[in-house]
């Protein structure tokens, strides 16, 4: 599915979760988590054509061996002073305790109303529950959170498309911050390591604005273990000064 993505985007970023504290939830929430993003450093003119968020699952044997689970991804509408906060359900995955890996959850449409209303972006909520409707401890179902391995940290992944149409406020007239955003490395997850993809030209060497191609090589993603073919495909990035 990645790889279609990949197919109608320019640009790919990981983003962070930004919780650094679990929240104190009220019953029957007890057991949600908290993860939070910034999508605030989106270059001006993407366009979200899709975005997940994913989190690993260890195998487990123990007291849920045999069990399975719901596991619900939630956008927080709306935050409330003494009572929980509204919410609205993404995405849902039922699976067996004994599975083990990334779990992804599709949180386009969230993350489109983000960048377009960044005020509105209060994060998402995830919970875990049994069958006959348990809440539990998304821990003891084998999920990774903030204190586990760093490459099985909890993320959001973005794949973005260049757009005339302008989303937010007026875009800046500095010509390389876009460029400069393009070529920056995704921190999360290896698997989504992105190279440079130019140098930036000297002052005294400033040329305009133009697209040049750039080959994007799974192997050098580290996607090659579940993309078989093809090897890569034909990007472009801008690089030089904006004369807008």
């Amino acid at each position: 599915q990645d790889s279609h993505f990949l197919t109608d985007a320019d640009m790919v970023m990981s983003f962070v979760n930004l919780v650094e504290h679990d929240k104190e939830f009220f019953y029957p929430r007890y057991h949600h988590r908290e993860f939070r993003f910034d999508l605030s450093k989106i270059p001006e003119g993407e366009a979200v054509t899709a975005a997940e968020f994913r989190i690993y699952k260890d195998y487990i044997q123990e007291r849920f061996d045999n069990e399975t689970f719901r596991i619900s991804v939630y956008q927080v509408l709306q935050e409330h002073l003494g009572r929980e906060s509204d919410l609205f359900l993404l995405d849902s995955r039922t699976l067996w305790a004994s599975e083990e890996g990334w779990l992804v959850f599709d949180i386009t449409a969230t993350s489109n109303h983000w960048v377009v209303n960044p005020r509105h972006n209060l994060g998402l909520q995830l919970c875990v529950e049994t069958l006959d409707g348990q809440s539990i401890n998304p821990k003891l179902a084998g999920l990774i959170g903030r204190h586990g391995p760093q490459n099985k940290q909890p993320f959001m992944v973005a794949f973005f498309k260049a757009t005339e149409v302008h989303l937010r406020s007026t875009r800046s007239t500095g010509g390389k911050q876009r460029s400069q955003n393009r070529s920056k490395t995704p921190k999360n997850q290896e698997a989504l390591r992105v190279a440079n993809v130019a140098e930036n030209s000297s002052s005294d060497q400033r040329q305009g604005c133009k697209k040049h191609e750039l080959y994007v090589s799974f192997r050098d993603l580290g996607w090659q273990d579940w993309i078989i073919a093809p090897e890569g495909y034909a990007a472009y990035y801008c690089e030089g000064e904006c004369a807008f």
